[in-house]
């Protein structure tokens, strides 16, 4: 078990290792240098070299600076009372403290093995020790070491954020313990949540090698094709299945200096070919004189300049307005269903600039990729897992070739004079016409099983499999086994209409009929982004308050279907988690959340306040999270709740979410989400064993009259100042009203049904207003909030 673990080393990625390790709960001592002197602060505190304030510096600026960075390293603050700073100097002794030690110094091989051969003294036996390398030899760094450092020694690359980028390369020397290998694999896997492939010991292993070749193949290409940098990027992103960031966007945030050096270590060991690939471009030579990093320096492939983003021309080294490139090909691929079907229409496309562009940048890649397959993992899943978690690609390289035709690739490739792996054209020739083949993958002349960790539910399979129990437009009931059924959403963005509404009462039917409980959980991008805006604004323009009134009813109801549920509920929230899908998990018997889990009651963004029921499990949740027997003040929980919906708070973290009384103590997070599934599926079958019974209906205390006018005198002072409108003091009105009860006495008990009712009222009469209508409108068109 590693229960503490020590990081040597407290730049961005050993502070963000160390943030990663306090997320999940594991006390960290993070080590550094010994500064030549004190800083003038110290000195003018009197301070000299000898006291530790001043030897500690370095680290614990550097964890200080953990509370600031954004996208935020830590789920919660907190989490940084787990961090220890220290010196590589007095504290070396305190090794012996840790399970696992994690060198993250500098990119030198002499510096790493002076301070290997420190950790080797002082080190206990048994304990793990790894290198954060990024493409340094991790077989030279153990070099002279004991044979029990030896064994338990290997590179484990953790890529930028650990927190956030799911990729742990492992690399094993020939010393290292197959066991040790093994145990670091699965606790990496289960504990620290990550998406594990194992490397071989080759410069930049598996991701960045492929990674940096394929962004230098399309730099070049760029170059020679007189592409801007703005088109390159308009058609290497989403249009593709890679990010937003695409190409040059990727590397103004990698940073310049950073990509060079990650270039360097190949070229440095490559020959012929591959050599003259690595050699970087004098454009970017030039870039690094003259100090354009990218983002840290505030420009490089992109410049901002008031609010407009403008391209580097790489042949003049100016800046001009971003271009983007549209072609006959890029829009047929728009129309196109499914991503196979896009990559064909883009990369098969005869004399179109975006085609040809596509084709020459994948094709290098996708050959590159066979040619290495050997030299930098042993299979192929590995190299597509190692792109997809590391780079964020929708498809591994061989997934893609597998989307395009393996054989119509090859044909094209060959036909341009290219030359194409032996062993790809042999695997044709066997008559074999994909890498993958339904749950195998092809390796050495056979298909073989793909190894998947047990925790992993994958729902397209199980329905490929064993098919769904009932379906509709918006979601799907699916048996995941062991008496346990899954709701999964599917509508557009997983938003909530009458059609999952519906399933979800017919879900919950069937479950108390044939099953131990059910998961309301999903696959998708996110769990779900709230109900169906643009129905709901469409049925309110059209006066048809009937019909919504209905509607809202419905979701309430269906809300309270799950609450008292006869069998357990489970959710499984992840990513954004908002509005209506936050309203899903609320009366849920348990939720599991991610630990990227945003959720929140956004409704005042859109001129609206929740309506299926968010405002009152949100304050119950506040109620009931307070000690039992003890006095509480209920006006403060009022004023809490209210608060946060009409701020429309937002958790940046699973753990947040708790914090914020989404979650309740008990509710779990799931650190890596492709075992959130099975997490939630187990808390179905560990309540179910132990005798489920939903909660008793019981009457809610509320504030009443004089809480009500409590809760406006905040409002009211911020709407003197100027800081919200006159519809958002509306909307607060509407919103205390509810949490208060109405013009009730102070402490009165009320049932679910007066609050759901109220709740309901002021939902409806919003929506009939012009301004909320026109933030919903804009909210639809532009994605983001309007202030009027």
């Amino acid at each position: 078990m590693i229960k503490r673990a020590a990081v040597l080393g407290s730049g961005v990625m050993g502070s963000g290792i160390a943030a990663h390790l306090a997320n999940i709960g594991i006390p960290t001592l993070v080590l550094d240098i010994v500064p030549r002197e004190p800083n003038k602060a110290e000195q003018a505190k009197g301070l000299t070299l000898e006291d530790k304030q001043v030897r500690n510096r370095i680290a614990t600026e550097s964890l200080q600076k953990l509370l600031k960075q954004k996208p935020a390293p830590l789920t919660v603050k907190e989490n940084l009372q787990l961090i220890e700073a220290g010196n590589l100097e007095d504290d070396l002794h305190r090794l012996k403290e840790a399970d696992w030690i994690i060198e993250v110094v500098t990119e030198n091989l002499d510096i790493k093995k002076q301070v290997f051969q420190k950790v080797d003294q002082h080190r206990k036996p048994g304990s793990i020790v790894s290198s954060n390398t990024s493409g340094i030899s991790v077989e030279a760094m153990a070099e002279g070491r004991s044979e029990d450092f030896q064994k338990h020694f290997l590179g484990t690359h953790f890529f930028n954020p650990p927190r956030y980028l799911k990729l742990l390369e492992l690399i094993p020397t020939q010393h290292t313990d197959p066991e040790v290998l093994q145990f670091m694999k699965t606790f990496s896997e289960d504990v620290l949540g990550k998406g594990v492939v194992v490397a071989k010991d080759t410069p930049n292993f598996i991701a960045n090698r492929i990674g940096t070749f394929g962004l230098l193949v399309t730099l070049r290409e760029m170059l020679k094709g007189s592409y801007s940098v703005g088109e390159v990027d308009s058609i290497t992103g989403p249009l593709i299945g890679r990010p937003k960031s695409a190409t040059f966007r990727t590397l103004d945030v990698v940073g310049l200096d950073t990509f060079v050096h990650v270039a360097k270590n190949v070229y440095d060991q490559a020959e012929g070919t591959e050599k003259d690939v690595f050699d970087v471009p004098l454009v970017m030579k030039a870039m690094l004189e003259k100090g354009w990093l990218g983002s840290k320096s505030g420009q490089g492939f992109y410049k901002k300049e008031d609010k407009d983003i403008l391209e580097l021309n790489p042949e003049t080294l100016e800046y001009s307005p971003r271009q983007r490139l549209k072609t006959s090909a890029t829009e047929l691929a728009k129309q196109e269903k499914g991503k196979a079907n896009k990559l064909k229409a883009l990369v098969y496309a005869e004399d179109d600039r975006a085609g040809t562009l596509l084709w020459n940048i994948l094709s290098p890649v996708l050959r590159y990729s066979a040619e290495l397959l050997g030299k930098i993992a042993d299979d192929i899943p590995s190299i597509d897992r190692a792109m997809k978690w590391g780079f964020g690609w929708e498809q591994g390289p061989f997934e893609t070739w597998d989307a395009i035709g393996v054989e119509r690739a090859v044909n094209k490739m060959k036909e341009q004079g290219d030359e194409v792996p032996q062993w790809v054209t042999d695997m044709l020739a066997e008559g074999h016409s994909s890498f993958y083949s339904e749950n195998t993958y092809y390796h050495n002349g056979e298909y073989k099983p793909l190894e998947v960790n047990q925790k992993v539910i994958d729902l397209k399979l199980l329905k490929k499999e064993k098919g769904v129990i009932k379906k509709n437009s918006g979601a799907s009931l699916i048996d995941i086994g062991d008496g346990v059924a899954l709701l999964e959403f599917h509508s557009q963005s997983n938003a909530i209409g009458p059609d999952i509404l519906q399933m979800i009462n017919f879900a919950i039917d069937e479950v108390e009929k044939n099953y131990k409980g059910l998961v309301i959980g999903n696959q998708g991008k996110n769990f779900c982004v709230g109900a169906n805006l643009a129905m709901i604004l469409m049925e309110a323009q059209d006066d048809n308050f009937f019909d919504l009134d209905m509607v809202v009813r419905q979701f309430q109801n269906t809300m309270m279907k799950i609450k008292y549920s006869a069998k357990p509920v489970v959710a499984a929230p992840f990513q954004m988690t908002l509005g209506g899908g936050t309203e899903v998990c609320l009366p849920c018997a348990h939720i599991q959340a991610n630990m990227e889990t945003y959720m929140g009651l956004v409704e005042v963004g859109v001129g609206l306040i929740p309506g299926g029921g968010g405002n009152k499990e949100l304050y119950i949740r506040h109620l009931n999270a307070l000690p039992k027997g003890v006095e509480f003040d209920l006006m403060k929980v009022a004023a809490k709740v209210f608060e946060t919906i009409a701020m429309a708070k937002v958790s940046t973290s699973g753990d947040e979410a708790r914090e914020l009384n989404f979650l309740y103590r008990a509710d779990g997070v799931s650190v890596n989400s492709d075992h959130q599934l099975y997490d939630a599926k187990q808390a179905v079958l560990s309540l179910s064993e132990q005798g489920y019974k939903p909660p008793a209906r019981k009457k809610i205390p509320v504030v009443g009259e004089t809480g009500y006018a409590a809760l406006l005198l905040g409002a009211e002072a911020m709407k003197l100042s100027g800081y919200i409108s006159e519809h958002d003091m509306k909307i607060a009105k509407k919103l205390a009203y509810v949490l208060a009860g109405g013009k009730l006495p102070y402490g009165t008990e009320v049932d679910e049904q007066y609050l759901l009712d109220l709740e309901r009222e002021a939902f409806l009469s919003l929506l009939a207003e012009p301004k909320s209508q026109q933030r919903m409108q804009h909210m639809l068109l532009k994605g983001k909030p309007l202030r009027n």
